[in-house]
């Protein structure tokens, strides 16, 4: 390919009006070049190329996000995947930091020499559900595989109109005229139009595979991290309400007080399609008075501990918001004690990905040597570090309660759970107590501690023998069919962890109270009803 000025804005207006060339084009040559943005344009990006003959072609993105490649000898359909702040072999990791990772299917032609290839949050979606129809985990291990095999352009075609049913109204506003026809990977975007701006307005990220421990299907979030797909490996969309989540953007913007929940599935946001589950950062922003001036942001994901929160990307989405002032609310305990190696199928996975050791009864650390960061005050400090570093101000939370007695079932009087005295020949390398180390932790970074665990037992054991079960996830499938059959939370399969919308709301009042008790919290206390 000839040394020539690129303009790709130009590109697009002669593939849109149908003009011959641009006055900065020189070559004739036919040319795959696309946009790669994932909330923002990403520039210094990798760039790989898999055509149906698996060829390999490789280009790195310019300081718009725009990558180019001769077309010659590249046959469809292809796959062209990319890889910011990290490498390659980091996109199917959770044990180390995650890169961005994303992928494209492009199977149709552009008009003319020149082939659209973008890659998004959108594209990765449907590449992912591409994927899964395949057999594989997530897009990462189809790309991985470095080969296309037989494509089945039903299941191309579906996962993209899932995708415009979920986005039709975002499309809309953005200007697309044709949403029946629109490929997120072929469609002629720029860095400075509508469409562009939607992908300021979503998360990105991929899942955890529970049995492999590699990175999964791709999900996507809006900006207030309501999920709009990814509890499915493929399938619907829910409805991304793009007013809405401008609006948000705006508020979170706007906030006198901004606080980032950085948690597992007991304070997450959740589905619409499993209502009434809810997570306490969900009813937390009600407790406020309405001109407050706080905003609360639940970046919580079901599932990650301490460290795969972290390590698995999700915090990133995060810490670009935070600015001075601002709290944030460290909420990890209960996937930290995935620490059993002997467990079936997803025990090493856990222990490789999950796990973080907690501190001895003296309150000294405990991790494997060379590797800290399988310490649970390791990670921990790592959030406190970060706030901090943006001005904010770290709060530490224990776990709440599980519905567990001394016995070990789920039953009330509640007990202190957070805890392991299983030894190394039993699959646990260290032994402690996970809530004692949040508040060591606490201590030793003179952090305020808001000790949630004691706060919701007490409550529990308030209750009446089977009180627990209105609070807690207990839903019966005349409320909600997706409770049928068994499926945990249902009234044949009660979920003594996770709770209905009463319990969100009840543990995020408890939340309120120990604020209003708590003289290092005086700036927040002052903000609540």
């Amino acid at each position: 390919m000839q040394n020539v000025l690129f303009n790709f804005r130009c590109l697009l207006i002669s593939l849109l009006l149908g003009l011959s060339a641009c006055s900065t084009i020189s070559s004739d040559e036919p040319i795959i070049t696309g946009l790669v943005v994932e909330q923002k344009p990403l520039s210094n990006a990798q760039v790989s190329l898999i055509d149906a003959a698996g060829n390999q072609f490789n280009a790195i993105t310019d300081a718009q996000g725009i990558y180019r490649l001769p077309a010659t000898g590249i046959s469809k359909p292809f796959l062209v995947s990319v890889v910011a702040e990290g490498t390659q072999n980091d996109c199917i990791t959770h044990s180390t930091r995650r890169p961005i990772c994303m992928a494209a299917l492009i199977d149709e032609q552009s008009a003319g020499k020149i082939q659209i290839a973008n890659i998004n949050p959108l594209t990765d979606r449907i590449a992912s559900d591409v994927a899964v129809a395949q057999g594989f985990i997530g897009p990462q291990q189809w790309v991985n595989s470095k080969k296309i095999g037989v494509l089945n352009s039903t299941q191309l075609r579906t996962a993209q109109n899932e995708m415009r049913k979920g986005f039709n109204q975002a499309l809309k506003l953005a200007g697309v005229k044709n949403i029946g026809r629109f490929d997120p990977a072929t469609y002629p975007i720029q860095s400075d139009d509508k469409l562009t701006e939607v992908f300021t307005l979503i998360h990105h990220n991929r899942n955890y595979d529970n049995n492999t421990g590699e990175t999964g299907h791709t999900t996507l979030t809006d900006i207030s991290f309501r999920p709009i797909v990814g509890l499915m490996p493929n399938g619907a969309y829910e409805t991304f309400d793009v007013v809405r989540a401008q609006k948000e953007l705006q508020e979170i913007k706007n906030a006198k007080r901004r606080i980032f929940i950085v948690g597992d599935s007991t304070s997450a946001v959740y589905e619409q399609l499993r209502y009434p589950r809810m997570g306490w950062g969900q009813a937390l922003e009600a407790q406020f008075k309405p001109n407050s001036g706080v905003k609360v942001i639940t970046g919580s994901r079901a599932g990650r501990s301490s460290r795969d929160f972290y390590n698995g990307r999700w915090f990133a989405q995060m810490e670009p918001m935070i600015q001075a002032g601002d709290y944030v609310f460290i909420n990890h305990g209960h996937n930290d004690q995935n620490c059993d190696s002997s467990k079936p199928i997803r025990g090493a996975a856990d222990v490789t990905n999950l796990c973080t050791y907690p501190n001895t009864a003296e309150g000294q650390p405990q991790f494997p040597i060379d590797n800290e960061t399988l310490s649970f005050q390791y990670s921990l400090e790592r959030y406190i570090k970060i706030a901090r570093e943006h001005g904010a101000k770290p709060i530490l939370f224990t776990p709440t309660t599980r519905i567990k007695n001394d016995q070990g079932q789920q039953s009330t009087p509640v007990v202190h759970s957070h805890f392991t005295k299983q030894n190394a020949s039993k699959g646990y390398l260290f032994t402690g107590d996970y809530t004692q180390t949040i508040k060591d932790t606490a201590t030793a970074n003179a952090v305020p501690l808001i000790d949630l665990e004691a706060a919701s037992i007490q409550f529990a054991n308030g209750l009446n023998a089977d009180g627990w079960k209105n609070y807690w996830l207990v839903v019966d499938p005349a409320i909600n069919s997706f409770y049928a059959n068994g499926v945990a939370g249902s009234t044949q399969a009660p979920d003594g962890t996770h709770f209905q919308k009463t319990g969100a709301e009840e543990i995020s009042t408890l939340i309120a109270r120990e604020i209003k008790q708590n003289t290092e919290l005086l700036d927040l206390e002052r903000r609540l009803k």
